[in-house]
C-alpha cells in the first residue's frame, strides 16, 4: 500500500454489483423489480386486509401485520439502490451513506430476528393456554412484542455500527456485492480487524444461531403437544405453525450462513444475500397468505368491498 494511500481517508465505496454484463444486468432488473413490487403489494395487501376486517383482530394477526410492515422495510433498504445501479450504471456509495444503510439493515433484520420469537411466544400460548390466550396476549403484551423487537434491532445495530466506527478506512474502497455489510466493509479497513471480527460473528452469528435454535426446539414442542391433543382446531395450529416455521427458516438458514462464520468471501455470497434481502420479503407475504384460509376469506371480502366502491 503506497503512503498516499495510508493518508487518504476512504468517502465512497465502489459497488462492484451482481455482474459486469449489461444483458443479465437489464434481466436483473426485470426479474427483481417485479420481486420488489409483488412484495410491497403483498405485504400492504396483509395490513390493510388486518386493519380493515375487524374478525382478524386477533393477536396472532396483528403480529403476522408487524411482521409484514417489516419484511416491506427490510426489502426496501438494499432493493431500491441495487434497482437503482442495474438500471443507471451507478456504482459507488458514500461513506456515510454505506454506514447508514448497514445501520437500517441490521436494525430491521435484528428486529425481525426478535419479533419471531415473539411470534414463537405467541404461538406457545396459543396452544397451552387456550383458555387464557386472550388474556394473556392482551393488547399490551402484543405491543410490547412489537416494541422489544425494534429496541433489541436497534441495539444490535448500534453494537455494529460502533464496531466499524473505530476502524480506520485509507485504502482499499471496492466492495465486491450490491450493497454495504459487514463483512466486505470490514476487510476494508487499514488495521488488524481480527478481534473486531470475532465480536461481529458473536453479535451477529452466534446470536442468530442460538436464536434459531431456540426457535426451532420451541416449535417441536409445540407441535408434539399439537399432535398429542386431538381437537378441531388442531389442522388449523398445524398449519400455522407449519407456516411460522417456514418463514423461521427462510430468514435464519441464509443469515446464518453470511454471519455465522469468519468474513471469507465464497462463491454463493452473493446468491444467498440476494436470497434474503430481496426474495425472502416476498416469500414471506406469499406463504402466509396462501397457506392461512381466514387470510385468504379475508382477502376476498377485502377485495369484494373494493370492487362494489368501484361499481
Amino acid at each position: 500500500m503506497d503512503q498516499q494511500n495510508l493518508t487518504t481517508t476512504v468517502t465512497e465505496f465502489v459497488l462492484l454489483g451482481l455482474t459486469q454484463s449489461p444483458e443479465l444486468e437489464h434481466f436483473f432488473f426485470i426479474a427483481f423489480f417485479i420481486v420488489y413490487v409483488t412484495t410491497w403489494l403483498g405485504n400492504l395487501t396483509i395490513i390493510i386486509t388486518v386493519i380493515s376486517d375487524h374478525r382478524l383482530h386477533t393477536p396472532m394477526y396483528f403480529l403476522l401485520a408487524n411482521l409484514a410492515f417489516l419484511d416491506v422495510s427490510d426489502s426496501s433498504v438494499n432493493t431500491p439502490r441495487l434497482l437503482l445501479c442495474l438500471l443507471s450504471k451507478c456504482k459507488t456509495i458514500s461513506f456515510n451513506d454505506c454506514l447508514l444503510q448497514i445501520f437500517f439493515f441490521h436494525f430491521i433484520g435484528g428486529a425481525m430476528v426478535f419479533f419471531l420469537v415473539g411470534m414463537a411466544v405467541d404461538r406457545y400460548v396459543a396452544i397451552y393456554k387456550p383458555l387464557r390466550y386472550l388474556i394473556i396476549m392482551n393488547q399490551r403484551a402484543c405491543v410490547g412484542i412489537v416494541v422489544l423487537a425494534w429496541l433489541g434491532g436497534f441495539a444490535h445495530s448500534a453494537v455494529q455500527i460502533g464496531l466499524l466506527l473505530q476502524l480506520p478506512f485509507c485504502g482499499p474502497n471496492v466492495l465486491d456485492n450490491f450493497y454495504c455489510d459487514v463483512p466486505q466493509v470490514i476487510k476494508l479497513a487499514c488495521t488488524d480487524t481480527h478481534v473486531i471480527e470475532l465480536q461481529m460473528v458473536f453479535n451477529s452469528g452466534v446470536l442468530l444461531l442460538i436464536v434459531f435454535t431456540i426457535l426451532l426446539i420451541s416449535y417441536t414442542i409445540i407441535l408434539v403437544q399439537i399432535r398429542s391433543h386431538v381437537t378441531d382446531g388442531k389442522r388449523k395450529a398445524l398449519s400455522t405453525c407449519g407456516t411460522q416455521i417456514t418463514v423461521v427458516c427462510l430468514i435464519f438458514i441464509p443469515t446464518i450462513f453470511i454471519y455465522a462464520r469468519p468474513f471469507t468471501k465464497f462463491a454463493l455470497d452473493k446468491v444467498v444475500s440476494v436470497i434474503y434481502t430481496v426474495i425472502t420479503p416476498m416469500l414471506n407475504s406469499m406463504i402466509y397468505t396462501l397457506r392461512n384460509a381466514e387470510m385468504k376469506k379475508a382477502i376476498r371480502r377485502l377485495m369484494s368491498r373494493f370492487l362494489l366502491l368501484l361499481l
